[in-house]
């Protein structure tokens, strides 16, 4: 009979067998190292995008056990890992020659074309509150333009004034790196999550 571990990632508690365990702490430890050399990003940049691999672990996990008690197994966690590849958007590979994943993320999803994006208010491209440029990333236009219509309508009447208002409370701001890739309609991977977290890192440090 397996040993069942107790493990937190990105702040929820999962339980794992060993295998799974070893495994997913093998990939945290390789996605570290090849963060630093690959990638370039290291200090404070490295560490936010480690929180964000391991909150969509996390996420990706929660789809599959849910609130109950299952242990995530070996399977599950290959899967994941799988799923969300290296920073670089190589594979990982932990010396057992498991956990493979050619080419550069989900290949099948660039393949098919991008994915549907979700709307969020863009924090990193705003005037107001990110809403314009989140309407123009969600429908694939120029954020120039969404904002012309948008004065368009607050002179022509209060219409627009009540369409910006009523989207910048219903419409979660794209803080994370993977609601920035959901909001561009990238596939949440592990190479697109370090690129949006190094882009929003260094856009806060120049406000």
């Amino acid at each position: 009979m397996k040993k069942v571990m107790n493990a937190s990632i990105g702040g929820a508690g999962f339980l794992l067998d060993e295998d799974a365990f070893l495994r997913l702490q093998a990939y945290l430890q390789a996605f570290r190292e090849r963060l630093a050399t690959g990638s370039g990003q290291v200090g404070y940049q490295a560490g936010e995008v480690m929180d964000d691999l391991e909150a969509r672990i996390a996420e990706l996990f929660r789809s599959e056990v849910g609130v109950s008690s299952r242990v995530v197994d070996l399977e599950l966690t290959n899967k994941v890992i799988a799923q969300l590849g290296m920073p670089d958007g190589g594979s990982f590979t932990d010396g057992a020659g498991s956990a493979k994943q050619e080419g550069k993320g989900p290949r099948p999803f660039w393949e098919k074309g991008e994915l549907p994006r979700k709307l969020y208010r863009d924090p990193y491209d705003r005037m107001i509150a990110g809403v314009c440029s989140g309407l123009a990333q969600y429908f694939g236009l120029d954020t120039a333009l969404i904002r012309v219509l948008m004065v368009v309508l607050l002179v022509t009447g209060t219409a627009g004034f009540w369409i910006y208002i009523i989207l910048w409370i219903i419409a979660p701001k794209a803080e994370t790196a993977a609601q920035q890739c959901e909001m561009h309609g990238l596939p949440v991977t592990a190479e697109n999550m370090a690129r949006f977290s190094s882009f929003s890192r260094e856009d806060k440090k120049n406000k």
